[in-house]
């Protein structure tokens, strides 16, 4: 009876610390379903911090953001909330966007930009780069544009692969195509240096080109960008952010220059 009342003892004291294990949710509880750790919003990392990222969007106001070819952020049509832009669909697409495309109201040249987009359904927006202010005349045609979009639902998707996300919009198409659908957060990173530019979709490395060349010439010559001479040069200018009369929402712009 002494030997088994001792086994009984010792028994107790190996599992004991295995049951409070688990209640304090220790390693018993870590079987790939843990809590993930939430987006931090809008706030820069240290690794960031230190490579001189700034922030575009504080998540709280439009400061530092303009209408394109105006003096002030539009009064309707882009909103925030919950530290998140977002511009407001119509349901009618690019005739229906009430705020019109926005701007960083500062010019860069050689820079690394990060941010991160969410599309509705079918919807449809894009990142201006290098753009200028062109008196009556639409960014488009001026700034090379990394395409947002639904690739499930919209049009686009159907009437050629660079009209898909990520792609240098009826250029150069993204490869590999690897957006999320609509409702989830994809990363978008353009770098421009020296003429080069880069555009990077969630992690990825989905296209590069190179401003002023010869091929890049002939690629505009090719296109319906041919009769706009203030297309896609090597000059500082602006980055916009397009209303195309869909629900987009965008967080976390950050910059930094070279």
């Amino acid at each position: 009876m002494k030997k088994r009342g001792l086994y009984y003892v010792l028994a107790a004291l190996l599992i004991a610390p295995m049951i409070m294990l688990n209640a304090c949710g220790g390693p018993a509880e870590k079987n790939g379903e843990e809590e993930m750790e939430e987006v931090a919003l809008n706030r820069l990392t240290e690794e960031e911090k230190e490579e001189g990222f700034f922030l575009l969007f504080d998540g709280e106001s439009f400061d530092g953001w303009r209408g394109y070819n105006q003096d002030a952020f539009p009064e309707e049509g882009w909103i925030i909330e919950d530290g998140v832009m977002q511009v407001l669909g119509e349901g009618t697409g690019e005739a229906g966007g009430k705020g019109g495309d926005i701007i960083y109201d500062q010019k860069f040249l050689d820079f690394h930009l990060k941010l991160e987009w969410k599309v509705s359904p079918g919807g449809n927006s894009g990142i201006f780069y290098l753009g200028q202010e062109i008196e009556n005349e639409p960014i488009w045609k001026s700034a090379p544009e990394m395409q947002i979009l639904c690739n499930e639902k919209h049009i686009d998707a159907r009437l050629g692969a660079d009209r898909k996300a990520g792609s240098l919009y009826d250029l150069i198409a993204a490869d590999p195509q690897n957006a999320k659908p609509h409702g989830e957060w994809n990363l978008a990173e353009v770098m421009v240096y020296r003429g080069t530019v880069v555009h990077k979709q969630n992690g990825e490395v989905v296209l590069e080109y190179h401003l002023g060349t010869p091929n890049w010439e002939r690629l505009v010559e090719e296109s319906k960008f041919a009769e706009y001479p203030w297309f896609g040069q090597y000059e500082p200018g602006y980055i916009a952010l397009q209303d195309h009369g869909d629900d987009v929402w965008f967080r976390n712009i950050r910059l930094m220059e070279f």
